[in-house]
């Protein structure tokens, strides 16, 4: 019914179509019509709404330029590769399934919008049509599979260096991956790894950012905490330009990551780190702990020093400033 709808609007060439005269070429009600309008624009489209006039479409979802990307890219692998979808209920499950097929490192896949998004500790993720970057990237980097938290760490750093190079924007990281910006979160990052004999046979690496959305993009509950690039930078952002940056960005990490190890991860994270040398609060499986963040060690965890003095390792949760 909403493809229907969108046709009526087409035809329409940019008048006001009346509630009552889509109900009727429709055979649908007037309050049919009003939902399937707030639907579509959940899914990005924009409506003018004008008493005793009707609706009438401003604008669609934008859609990326795959081609535009693959010949931007800078990068050696990453990205080269680019499965692009509309819709999809998750990029990470879509990326699984490439694996399985036999894949190759650097593969992406991308959606515009996502149903299903996945974040960190069986969160969703609000991912609407047009106004973000929702991917997977497949990672075959070999390693035993208890230094897989510093491949989070890893992205955390890539997308906070491309944030504060290519747009000039004060981000920070908070422990291990949320990418903030005046205390709101701009991006989730997830990895969801596959290994054998304690080594990582593949790491899908799925990354969710926050490009253009505008206040009203989200709901009630996530105002509040949750920001966009476009809303810091005070404009609209090149998407394509912008992964672009950040796949290189992220593939010369990576490079530095296999051939010197983690130290200098390590480093660069601690230096964009909103986290550390201030009073938190740490919500874990195991319940809530408090105490002063003071660093990260060479697997990724974070250590806090309790209000006893003594110190605590945490290896995943959630922060909370106090």
């Amino acid at each position: 019914m909403n493809q229907r709808i969108l046709e009526l609007f087409e035809q329409s060439n940019g008048a006001f179509l009346s509630g009552e005269e889509i109900s009727g070429k429709l055979n649908i009600s007037r309050t049919a019509v009003w939902k399937h309008i707030e639907r579509l624009r959940e899914k990005g489209y924009r409506f003018e709404a004008v008493p005793r006039k009707g609706y009438r479409l401003t604008a669609k979802p934008a859609k990326l330029d795959i081609a535009r990307v693959l010949t931007s890219l800078e990068t050696a692998r990453f990205g080269r590769q680019i499965k692009y979808y509309d819709e999809v209920e998750s990029t990470q499950t879509i990326a699984h399934g490439l694996v399985q097929e036999g894949a190759h490192e650097g593969m992406l896949v991308i959606a515009e919008q996502q149903n299903a998004g996945r974040g960190r500790m069986g969160r969703k993720w609000h991912s609407p049509k047009g106004k973000g970057l929702w991917m997977s990237l497949i990672l075959k980097p070999g390693i035993p599979l208890q230094m897989t938290p510093q491949l989070t760490l890893l992205f955390a750093v890539a997308l906070c260096r491309t944030v504060r190079g290519y747009l000039a924007l004060d981000a920070g990281i908070k422990w291990p991956n949320d990418l903030l910006i005046r205390g709101r979160k701009v991006s989730g990052i997830l990895l969801e790894s596959n290994a054998e004999d304690e080594r990582l046979l593949h790491v899908i690496a799925g990354v969710g950012i926050s490009v253009n959305l505008e206040p009203q993009d989200y709901p009630e509950e996530l105002r509040d905490v949750a920001t966009s690039l476009a809303i810091e930078a005070g404009h609209p952002i090149d998407r394509e330009a912008f992964l672009c940056r950040f796949l290189l960005d992220l593939e010369q990490l990576y490079a530095l990551y296999r051939e010197d190890g983690f130290a200098p991860i390590k480093t660069l994270w601690e230096l964009q780190s909103v986290s550390l040398h201030r009073p938190i609060r740490v919500q874990t499986a195991q319940g809530a702990v408090e105490g002063t963040a003071e660093s990260i060690d060479d697997s990724g965890a974070l250590l806090i020093r309790l209000q006893d003095g003594s110190e605590q390792k945490l290896y995943s949760g959630v922060v909370e400033f106090r």
